[in-house]
């Protein structure tokens, strides 16, 4: 077995809320930075991504492509250098660029697998939402099942097998949504006894076997919404910080994360300072796990 290395941090901070840029008031990058523990390693790198202003389109799916590839480059960059990749702020729109910086630094027959926390699956296609928006379909775009071209520009060439997604919690589903899902091989995971769900140990470990390597994704609304009361989709009856921050422990300890993402913290609103204290000890506690259990998927993927 290789022995988890110690873990060098390179940061990916968005301040896009979809494309479209986040109010001041609303980014919670620069608190993280501040207090989330980034001092705790050695030599830490940034990237951060830019929209084009002058490639923005009248196309949103497009123009989330557009930015996707520019996340996708900062995440690569991260990578091939044998960083830890930790991408905060911006939201789950972010999925496909990441999914493409992996691709990008590990080429695209890497076994990527994606660990989704998130109160919502986010597997809706154009045939299934119930809204239209697409902040629900991003997992769905990664997994080649919507939006070709929010992908493909985004830098994912291959679309991520669904037997390589693992969900935890979900506990708000969309029917056409779930119908959808379980049609898959995406499994739902618990995210902590008691919860409905796969084992989420067992889930862990099959999907780690199967995995060159992980990617690790957090939407804060997983977090009941006491925690997140100022997030557009908070939902109640979730877990707290200690059931989700043993759920990552679990996750970081196969030694298989090669990127971090904590999104869709907002700081701005009525009590959005208790929003931010859940983001940042949600970006502080996955540090602390990660710089704990290493990861053997690091080391140089260029």
């Amino acid at each position: 077995m290789a022995v988890a290395q110690s873990l060098r941090l390179h940061v990916v901070p968005i301040r896009y809320s979809g494309s479209k840029p986040v109010l001041p008031e609303d980014d919670p990058v620069d608190t993280y930075a501040a207090s989330a523990g980034y001092d705790a390693f050695d030599d830490a790198t940034t990237n951060e991504p830019r929209f084009p202003e002058d490639e923005r389109t009248d196309d949103p799916t497009t123009d989330l492509g557009i930015l996707g590839g520019e996340i996708a480059e900062a995440v690569a960059e991260g990578l091939e250098a044998g960083r830890a990749t930790l991408v905060v702020g911006g939201n789950c729109a972010v999925v496909p660029g990441v999914v493409g910086g992996i691709q990008r630094a590990y080429g695209p027959a890497a076994r990527i697998g994606l660990v989704w926390l998130d109160a919502h699956g986010d597997f809706n296609t154009p045939r299934t939402t119930l809204s239209g928006m697409l902040g629900g379909m991003p997992v769905a775009v990664a997994a080649g099942l919507a939006w070709p071209n929010w992908r493909e520009r985004s830098g994912q060439t291959a679309p991520l097998p669904t037997d390589r997604i693992v969900m935890v919690d979900v506990r708000n589903l969309d029917e056409p949504e779930e119908q959808l899902v379980r049609a898959t091989d995406v499994v739902i995971a618990a995210p902590a006894p008691g919860f409905p769900g796969e084992d989420l140990g067992k889930a862990i470990d099959d999907l780690a076997a199967k995995c060159d390597v992980l990617y690790l994704h957090i939407d804060s609304d997983i977090l009941d919404q006491s925690l997140v009361p100022n997030h557009g989709t908070k939902e109640p009856d979730g877990p707290d910080m200690a059931q989700v921050l043993a759920a990552v422990d679990t996750i970081m300890a196969t030694g298989k994360v090669a990127v971090f993402a904590v999104v869709s913290v907002w700081a701005g609103g009525e009590r959005g300072d208790v929003t931010l204290r859940s983001g940042t000890e949600l970006v502080r506690g996955g540090l602390e796990a990660w710089r704990r259990h290493g990861s053997t998927a690091l080391g140089g993927a260029g």
